[in-house]
């Protein structure tokens, strides 16, 4: 390396001491919400030689879609900006280098490029023609973002949760300047009580909870609002959430009889009805029918001839990848069902049972 290239990356190294130059830093592209709030954070750097003419009295000015001061500009941070073209201030030190400026009730013909200019004491007089900011106005709230996590690993494609294992779903916002700052709130299609946690700072927002069958295709909603002045702007994202669990059958299964007998049996995901053992679907003896309760849970009952009921068997079953779940119905006694209703006096004998008369 010979000495001009040392010089070369001497100052590259040490840029800002010995080969300080006028340049700034912008963010490319801003999105601002209709009637909100924009912030531009802003740091700009000078010529040494003009170190001594930036001084707590320097100037900002921005300039739109033009570096012409008589023609585009729309702020100075020396004058009042009630009748300016952009309302806001200045938030940076100037003669800390710091430009980070807020423009306020923003509409869509704000939207445009803009320039920043540095005015100081003595010559210090600077544009920065080079660098820009795009400032882009819009009507619709960004939506946010949720993402599930299970036992803190990341979910994607919709793969199936297993009952039982820890789940997270995050609700995350790149947000827009407003004020008061966005929220974030959970919803759930069907209903069920929601827990969360939420770190404003970054709005990004935790629900956490652990699986079961009751979660099984329910749809979980987050949403951000921003408080506008004149209006209220919502947008959201959604997520259904798939539930793997053994099959489950209701204590609450039973069996009554009239003339005929039928049986109630309530399971979930799926139930299927046994006869003797054997699967058993409508006929002229036997009639079910199905109730859908919720996303998860069925009712069935299913409808028996007499006959059935002294030769036959009955189950209620549900079989899965994740297990079985089976229950054993007693069904009535016609004979226990007429005794109990019958007089005993009325019956002379076990072969007159039969042909006895209830009153």
């Amino acid at each position: 390396m010979d000495t001009a290239e040392k010089i070369i990356l001497f100052c590259f190294l040490l840029q800002g001491v010995c080969c300080r130059d006028f340049n700034i830093t912008l963010p490319q592209k801003i999105e601002a919400l209709n009637g909100s709030c924009v912030i531009i954070k802003c740091r700009f750097e000078i010529q040494k030689q003009y170190d001594k003419d930036l001084t707590e009295r320097a100037t900002g000015l921005w300039l739109k879609d033009g570096i012409n001061v008589n023609n585009n500009l729309v702020f100075n941070s020396s004058t009042s900006s009630q009748n300016s073209f952009m309302k806001g201030n200045i938030t940076g030190k100037l003669k800390d280098k710091d430009c980070t400026t807020v423009f306020h009730e923003l509409r869509s013909y704000h939207s445009g490029q803009y320039y920043f200019r540095i005015e100081g004491e003595g010559e210090l007089t600077w544009t920065y023609k080079e660098t820009s900011v795009s400032i882009h106005v819009v009507d619709s709230s960004p939506k946010p973002t949720v993402q599930l996590y299970v036992e803190q690993k990341e979910v994607q494609d919709q793969e199936e949760v297993l009952e039982g294992r820890s789940v997270s779903l995050r609700c995350s916002a790149e947000t827009l300047c407003s004020s008061p700052p966005p929220t974030l709130t959970w919803s759930s299609t069907p209903r069920i009580p929601l827990s969360e946690s939420s770190r404003l700072e970054e709005l990004i927002s935790d629900l956490n909870f652990t699986a079961t069958h009751r979660q099984h295709r329910v749809t979980f909603t987050c949403t951000i609002t921003y408080q506008l002045q004149d209006e209220t702007k919502t947008a959201q994202d959604s997520i259904t959430l798939h539930v793997q669990y053994a099959p489950k059958i209701s204590p609450s299964s039973s069996c009554t009889r009239t003339d005929v007998t039928v049986c109630f049996c309530k399971a979930s995901p799926e139930l299927e009805w046994h006869l003797s053992g054997r699967p058993v679907t409508n006929s002229s003896n036997t009639f079910i029918s199905e109730e859908r309760l919720s996303s998860t849970g069925l009712r069935s009952s299913i409808t028996l001839h007499q006959a059935f009921t002294h030769t036959s068997t009955l189950q209620c079953v549900s079989n899965n990848t994740h297990g079985n779940a089976s229950q054993l119905f007693q069904l009535p006694s016609s004979v226990a069902r007429e005794f109990q209703f019958c007089d005993s006096s009325s019956i002379r004998s076990i072969d007159h049972l039969f042909m006895s008369v209830c009153k």
